[in-house]
């Protein structure tokens, strides 16, 4: 589990594909103490498991299910990457709660100055649209960042000059693909309320299972 608030910059030392596979190694530009094989860190938002670590970065496998959802499989020596260590039950929880499992990438639309900070549009499969919420939360490229607004399709962020000296947003330029990850509650919010709102039924029948009559089965009205 992740917060959304990067530690650290990486250099991508080496991305090597192995079918439709990749290995990659990592060097974060801030030392990481006490970083263990096994750990999990989050790579643009991408929780990977650490294989091994030494003076000369880190290296991490990413599957071809990862690949397909994210963009890393994009990356090449020399890009740069925003990392994230996995919190502690002690971490102070800064940003949201993100699980490092990126849902889809959305991409960038505009980028407008905004004061001294930057505004950005960005558009996604419409799919995801119902779990943003404006005022809410959402990981792009492992970034917790708060929704000003959004609709069908699109979400607009607002960055400030901290969050950009920090990250890799300087490169969210107009057409870029950034990782996006939802509200991790919202999604089980989702899940829980299909029973209520009848999702299997109107994809059955066309209509909605929440009708005055379920609602008297379950206690409500007379």
């Amino acid at each position: 589990m992740f917060t959304g608030l990067i530690q650290s910059r990486g250099t991508v030392l080496n991305a090597v594909p192995r079918g439709r596979e990749l290995r990659l190694r990592i060097q974060p530009l801030r030392s990481f103490s006490e970083l263990r094989a096994g750990e999990s860190i989050a790579v643009n938002g991408v929780c990977l498991t650490v294989e091994e670590f030494s003076g000369s970065g880190f290296s991490a496998y990413a599957s071809a299910e990862t690949l397909q959802t994210s963009g890393l499989g994009r990356l090449k020596p020399g890009d740069w990457v925003n990392l994230e260590r996995a919190m502690t039950l002690s971490d102070r929880l800064g940003g949201h709660l993100v699980s490092g499992h990126v849902d889809c990438q959305a991409e960038v639309s505009s980028a407008v100055s905004a004061g001294s900070s930057t505004r950005y549009v960005l558009t996604f499969a419409k799919e995801w649209s119902e779990l943003i919420v404006a005022k809410g939360s959402v990981a792009l490229d492992g970034i917790s960042l708060t929704v000003n607004r959004c609709g069908n399709g699109f979400l607009e962020v607002n960055v400030i000059p901290a969050t950009a000296m920090e990250t890799t947003v300087a490169a969210w330029t107009p057409g870029a693909r950034v990782n996006m990850e939802t509200d991790l509650i919202g999604k089980y919010v989702q899940h829980m309320l299909k029973a209520w709102t009848g999702s299997a039924d109107k994809a059955r029948t066309g209509t909605s299972g929440l009708s005055l009559e379920f609602l008297q089965k379950h206690g409500f009205g007379s």
